[in-house]
């Protein structure tokens, strides 16, 4: 029997696949039972049937698991328990000694992967055209029940305790001091961390910032109150079907989503349409291998429920989403096609030390893999202010 490893190891990982795990999803896609076609002529009933019997065709004979899953491993990744979950991650150091280090995190229904183009640039900036004084040290986490860290066993593994848990992550890589970046409930973590300032996080900056409107507002709204309240009608009425099922039966839905590949792909994909700066069709803006690389996280290690429960654990208790104040340094980057639009007079009520505020011409709720030239320009500019204080 091997000893059981300390619990502040923190070892090397590779994505390595078993042949049989892809030949099971090739028999799977090709195998579905399909319904059939939407009533309408676009995606307002969901994705459409011809576009997803494209994609699984794709998937299933031509996509290329095997250079996409080295492609992934080009950046070094590793596993260290936290919490009592292996929590996995991508942690590239620069060979700049003063690089700022900074942690990164995904939502749902993203992954790592959206981070896969400004990694390098981040890392290694005069490579990629920027200047060797904005270098990072990138630490991207894989959420827990996401990607390949553990799926937590019990009831707890909400937003406030992954924020605990990113924290002593930072500290056990040795940055007793960093920054934090978000969006989606990386936005939430990253305002958690915030809030919860544990002191080594000196400045968080998010591209979906939190916040309430005020009273007086729903009274009598400014123009730019009455958009954002119209978008929250919207996600409301047209948006919110998933959330609501993900945080309230998030256990019903994994079944389907870890028997029915089609089903996982079709459960983001249309998501990836709704929610970025693509015209109408997510592959405008993204390529359909791109797409897959993410649904695989997903699939692979079997994800549907455990990214699902998420919700669950932190809508069913209020997080403080929109009520305690952040007063660490913040920047806020806005992508017009963001699900969310809340304005700068809500923001700085909740976060007291808003120290930039930037509104993008292009770009959606995956910013950094929609856009990642814009992504890497905010990042870089927001820490350039915080930089001598970090």
């Amino acid at each position: 029997m091997s000893s059981v490893a300390p619990t502040t190891e923190v070892r090397s990982f590779r994505i390595e696949t078993a042949e049989s795990e892809l030949a099971d999803l090739r028999s799977r896609l090709l195998r579905t039972r399909w319904p059939e076609r939407e009533t309408t002529d676009d995606w307002a009933q969901g994705i459409p049937l011809a576009y997803l019997q494209e994609v699984v065709d794709y998937w299933a004979k031509r996509y290329d698991w095997r250079a996409r899953e080295a492609r992934l491993n080009r950046f070094a990744q590793f596993k260290t328990r936290l919490g009592g979950l292996d929590i996995h991650f991508i942690h590239v150091r620069s060979a700049n000694a003063n690089a700022l280090p900074l942690i990164i995190t995904h939502g749902w229904p993203g992954s790592i992967v959206e981070f896969q183009k400004v990694i390098g640039p981040l890392t290694d900036p005069v490579a990629h055209g920027g200047r060797d004084e904005d270098a990072f040290h990138v630490v991207c986490p894989s959420l827990p029940g996401y990607g390949f860290s553990d799926k937590p066993e019990a009831p707890g593994c909400g937003v406030e305790r992954i924020a605990e848990l990113w924290d002593e992550l930072m500290a056990r890589l040795g940055y007793e001091r960093y920054v934090a970046q978000g969006g989606d409930w990386g936005a939430a973590i990253t305002t958690q961390i915030g809030m919860q300032n544990r002191g080594r996080c000196t400045a968080i900056q998010l591209n979906m910032p939190l916040a309430s409107p005020t009273a007086e507002a729903l009274k009598n709204p400014d123009p730019a109150e009455a958009k954002a309240l119209a978008l929250m009608k919207h996600y409301g009425a047209s948006e919110s079907g998933y959330s609501t099922l993900q945080s309230t039966r998030p256990q019903t839905l994994g079944y389907g989503l870890a028997d029915s590949p089609a089903l996982q792909g079709a459960w983001i994909l249309e998501k990836f349409r709704a929610w970025t700066d693509c015209d109408g069709h997510p592959e405008n803006v993204l390529t359909r291998d791109e797409l897959l690389d993410n649904v695989m996280l997903y699939w692979l290690p079997g994800n549907g429920a455990s990214s699902a429960r998420l919700y669950w654990e932190s809508f069913r208790k209020s997080f403080a989403q929109n009520a305690q104040a952040v007063s660490l340094p913040t920047g806020c980057s806005l992508f017009p096609k963001e699900l969310s639009q809340p304005p700068r007079t809500w923001v700085e009520r909740r976060y007291t030390n808003l120290t930039y505020w930037n509104e993008l011409p292009k770009g959606g709720h995956f910013a950094a893999f929609e856009q990642p030239e814009l992504f890497i320009r905010e990042v870089r500019a927001f820490f350039r202010t915080v930089r001598v204080a970090s």
